[in-house]
């Protein structure tokens, strides 16, 4: 497969109250990876400052900057977690 095709994001906590939504929708290079996801979200306006230490996770899953992200993947940033 060649071309873009689109990524629905999920986000959470902070991230959805900055955007003011639950889903943020980019588009993806077919054969792009995790790392090239979180390079358009860098990039996003709203999103770019908030992701530090942020996880992404791919089908309810953690996955690595290497993983490559599919059409129809459930794709969702997941921010850090404190305890105590």
């Amino acid at each position: 497969m060649s071309g873009r095709f689109p990524v629905h994001v999920q986000l959470f906590g902070k991230h959805r109250e900055i955007v003011g939504s639950s889903v943020v929708e980019l588009e993806l290079e077919a054969g792009g990876t995790v790392a090239d996801l979180r390079g358009l979200l860098a990039a996003h306006p709203v999103l770019g400052g908030w992701l530090g230490g942020c996880a992404i996770a791919v089908n309810r899953r953690y996955e690595r900057d290497e993983s490559v992200v599919a059409v129809g993947d459930e794709v969702a940033i997941i921010p850090p977690v404190a305890g105590g």
